[in-house]
């Protein structure tokens, strides 16, 4: 194509790249499981460079982002891998432990479920938002009083979703808390003492 021609079809270049792109993407897919299992390192590479970055402004913790990321990042990936809040954990990865608990906008949320993108402008909480300098939540404080936790690995999720319940006017009674607590699974069996817990928090108006 010479230069007139370049001038008149100025999209000629990005029509160029969306085509390898697409090219690049289709190739993945048909690409053997067994050589896809080689190679699980350079697949996710060609994969990244071949998925378009997206713009996200979102605001986590007080603090604003300003990211570029691929259109099938999750919430949860851009938490832990991307700016290193790893205190919400990676359970199931299918929306079933509530590990992953985190508030969007003030609501709770299962962040392995929620595409990064689809949060644009939105103002998230995680569990290290809650506590102020050296001064925990009440939540948090009611959680190590009252032993609701034995392992550990599901206690940042629960805390989000505890304080979550009492907003939502759901901690009136303890089965109203065990019903709206039952997407957060503790395999250790804390449960009697994460509904201590909350009740005591909802009981002094703290939250």
């Amino acid at each position: 194509m010479d230069n007139k021609s370049q001038k008149e079809n100025p999209s000629g270049s990005s029509r160029r790249d969306f085509l390898k792109k697409s090219s690049a993407i289709t190739a993945i897919a048909l690409t053997p499981a067994i050589a896809v299992k080689a190679s699980d390192l350079k697949l996710d590479e060609k994969l990244s460079e071949a998925m378009e970055q997206m713009p996200l402004n979102i605001e986590i913790n007080g603090e604003m982002h300003h990211l570029k990321v691929e259109p099938r990042l999750t919430l949860l990936d851009l938490l832990r891998e991307r700016l290193k809040l790893t205190g919400t954990k990676k359970g199931c990865d299918q929306g079933q432990c509530g590990a992953c608990t985190v508030h969007v906008d003030g609501v709770r949320t299962n962040s392995c479920l929620s595409l990064a993108i689809m949060n644009d402008g939105a103002k998230i909480t995680t569990i290290e938002g809650l506590a102020k300098g050296n001064e925990l939540h009440p939540m948090q404080e009611a959680f190590i009083k009252h032993d609701g936790f034995q392992c550990g690995y599901c206690t940042s999720g629960q805390i989000m979703s505890a304080i979550a319940c009492i907003h939502e006017g759901h901690a009136d009674s303890e089965t109203n808390i065990r019903e709206f607590m039952s997407g957060n699974i503790c395999r250790c069996g804390a449960y009697a003492n994460i509904v201590n817990a909350i009740q005591e928090v909802k009981a002094g108006g703290k939250v």
